[in-house]
């Protein structure tokens, strides 16, 4: 049976409609945890329309996959229509959050944290309508007009004995780390952020609880309602091993070309294909169970791998891009055949120094790079493999340059003047 009720979105009148089972899917799929679930049930079925916010702190240039679990599940509670906040952490990015970590994070000018910024915006906008009023906020919004004294006010909400009980922050301390000040910075600072945007929901991953639990303990002794919070799982990075994170480099761009993206994920480990598909994909019940079914079975992995990887894939692109992306992979990499397309550089036919040549290709960003590229295999030139970064190479126009399994450059020969 539908609940709503009328509210006001930029002046229109709209209705908050979301049937009971809109709402029990909207707590439980791909949800860890819900802080405080009875609460947080009772406002969607009073048709309350709810602040829901989600901060990211733009540390590097691209979204991913990790960061994706989160903005669909913001974008369910946009399209059942109530208002959701996307906080770009332009402050909080400059500390970088300590969540998980073992030593202190390397602190990013200000610059590059702007720099970044601007491509989320055009990032968000695969999964969010922009057009349909998400509120867009920079937190240095509010904490470039903060002094020091109001720094200091705030600072006296939280204690270092409540701060110290995170899990991360206490393991450090248990093996003598070190732990700086300004790293207690980030769960107060992520916590204002609640206030100034007037939240009554928090989206994060699990990873991120102490932070939100602390944006509810800001409000509550600020006398302001209490923020509900939805935590996601986490999505294991590409190495299967970790959690999908940027400072890890075991990442999957949301906005990375097809082939690319659908190389990257047939290269994770099979036993991360489930949590690809339950995360990452939109299938519903349904095709999971079929999915689980298949896993089960005696079905080559590699093809349920492809399959889920076109559906992320096509998420992202479209369909046709996607269907070019698998046939390919399979004529590249299964075949053993060159891509159809590849990047061309000039350069002068001839002797080449291995390493200079990488560098000349824009393929490495080091020479020890390059030299690890070439002692562990992972350079062909015209399909032979070149294993000693000593030995000259001799480039011809047309020779391809293959690095790792995915990297393909075709050299356009020049004559030295």
């Amino acid at each position: 049976m539908p609940v709503a009720r009328s509210s006001t979105l930029s002046g229109k009148r709209v209705r908050i409609r979301a049937s009971r089972d809109e709402i029990e899917h909207l707590l439980t799929h791909k949800v860890a945890d819900v802080i405080v679930r009875d609460t947080l049930r009772k406002k969607l079925e009073s048709g309350k329309r709810l602040r829901v916010k989600l901060g990211v702190d733009p540390t590097a240039p691209d979204l991913h996959l990790g960061h994706a679990v989160l903005l669909w599940k913001l974008r369910e509670f946009h399209d059942l229509g109530h208002a959701v906040v996307f906080i770009i952490g332009d402050a909080t990015g400059r500390i970088g959050d300590p969540s998980g970590k073992s030593k202190v994070r390397p602190r990013l000018a200000a610059k590059e944290v702007a720099r970044n910024a601007q491509t989320y915006l055009k990032q968000v906008g695969r999964i969010l309508d922009m057009q349909g009023h998400v509120e867009v906020r920079f937190n240095s919004e509010w904490f470039s007009k903060k002094s020091f004294t109001d720094l200091l006010d705030l600072a006296t909400n939280f204690t270092v004995a409540r701060l110290a009980e995170r899990e991360d922050f206490r393991a450090r301390l248990c093996s003598q780390k070190d732990l700086y000040l300004h790293e207690f910075f980030y769960p107060v600072m992520q916590a204002y952020d609640s206030i100034a945007v007037r939240a009554d929901v928090e989206i994060g991953g699990t990873d991120q609880l102490f932070n939100m639990l602390a944006g509810r303990d800001l409000q509550r002794k600020l006398q302001k309602p209490e923020q509900d919070v939805v935590t996601t799982p986490l999505l294991v990075g590409t190495d299967g091993v970790e959690k999908m994170s940027k400072s890890l480099g075991n990442t999957v761009g949301i906005t990375e070309p097809p082939g690319a993206m659908f190389g990257k994920l047939m290269a994770i480990p099979d036993g991360a294909i489930r949590d690809y598909a339950h995360l990452a994909t939109p299938w519903d019940t349904e095709k999971m169970d079929d999915f689980s079914r298949r896993l089960g079975s005696k079905e080559n992995p590699r093809d349920i791998k492809a399959d889920v990887a076109e559906e992320i894939v096509t998420l992202y692109h479209g369909a046709p891009r996607a269907q070019r992306a698998r046939e390919e992979f399979s004529r590249v990499f299964q075949g053993k055949q060159l891509p159809a397309e590849m990047p061309s550089i000039a350069l002068t036919v001839g002797s080449w120094d291995p390493v200079a040549l990488l560098l000349s290709l824009k393929v490495v960003h080091s020479r020890s790079a390059a030299r690890r590229l070439f002692e562990q295999g992972g350079v062909r030139i015209d399909g032979v493999p070149h294993t000693s970064w000593a030995t000259p190479v001799v480039i011809r126009d047309g020779t391809v340059v293959q690095v790792g399994k995915r990297t393909f450059v075709r050299v356009t020969g020049t004559n030295a003047s």
